[in-house]
């Protein structure tokens, strides 16, 4: 659902030929079925069920089950989401360096940046069908990313205003903030109703993006205006709405990852999707208050 990444391929964290989270087969919203440990390796591993959880667990994810070895932790997610988002920070601060926005050089810098763009799109989906995350593949991908949010945001920086990156990138913390202590304080409860109505409006959001891009690329202009004006503003804090809801539906996945016990491998499952929804906000965020600026 980024301008770059397949939201619409997102899964839960895979165990075998199974998934766990919204995928699997669940008789109770919400996450994996109660007692059930959607990691357990068959019916004799002692963690296939968990006799803590409680019968009428809220969001389907009771206590956590007994330590095992080479598990997920919170410290895990952490670890490779800083190495993932500071692979996007670092080849966007190069790419900014090295590919100056400027009379001389801006056609060769928008090339570079759309085919990294076009490169990062492809890895995404290569990982998004893989039934097991690949970290050289994820972090090759943060990487195409970086270069081409580094053009961008140069070109927001020159044309628009030298605040508006800072701006973008301070209100994409706030809304990652914000969205954790609103899931962590259960203001937003992610459950199959949460889940449908998300990707529902996802689709008919990215819907509508596509057929305003062909009116755009055959008509000229801004095709029918949803990147512009007060339409422009609208469909931009939708998108930044609908990121923060798939922010909510990552913590969901790492928080039912943990809980369960899914393998350390996962973890950068989890950073890779906390990844591209980040990048989302901030592309929805940079437009949006370039949208803003330039009504000034």
């Amino acid at each position: 659902m980024r301008s770059s990444n397949p939201v619409f391929s997102r899964r839960g964290f895979s165990r075998d030929n199974g998934y766990a989270g919204f995928n699997a087969q669940q008789p109770q919203a919400g996450g994996p079925a109660v007692g059930t440990n959607p990691y357990a390796q068959g019916a004799g591993n002692p963690y296939a069920t968990n006799p803590y959880a409680p019968a009428d667990a809220q969001y389907g994810a009771g206590p956590q089950a007994p330590a095992r070895a080479n598990v997920m932790t919170i410290d895990d997610v952490v670890a490779r989401t800083a190495m993932t988002l500071g692979t996007v920070v670092l080849t966007a601060v190069l790419a900014w360096v090295m590919l100056p926005v400027d009379e001389a050089n801006i056609g060769k810098s928008y090339g570079i940046a759309i085919g990294a763009a076009l490169v990062a799109m492809v890895l995404s989906l290569i990982q998004a069908f893989k039934r097991k995350p690949v970290p050289a593949l994820i972090l090759a991908y943060a990487a195409f990313e970086g270069v081409f949010l580094g053009v961008i945001s140069s070109a927001v920086s020159t044309y628009i205003g030298p605040g508006t990156v800072v701006q973008a990138v301070m209100g994409t913390m706030c809304v990652f903030v914000g969205v954790l202590i609103a899931y962590r304080t259960r203001l937003i409860r992610v459950n199959r109703r949460f889940y449908g109505f998300v990707m529902a409006a996802a689709m008919g959001f990215m819907l509508l993006m596509a057929v305003n891009l062909l009116f755009a690329l055959f008509g000229g202009g801004d095709g029918l205006g949803f990147r512009s004006g007060g339409l422009g503003i609208l469909f931009g804090v939708i998108g930044i709405i609908l990121g923060a809801c798939f922010l909510a539906l990552d913590f969901k996945q790492v928080e039912d990852g943990v809980t369960y016990g899914a393998p350390r491998e996962e973890s950068w499952l989890a950073a890779f999707g906390l990844t591209m929804t980040l990048v989302w906000i901030y592309l929805e965020m940079l437009r949006l208050l370039s949208i803003l600026q330039g009504d000034d």
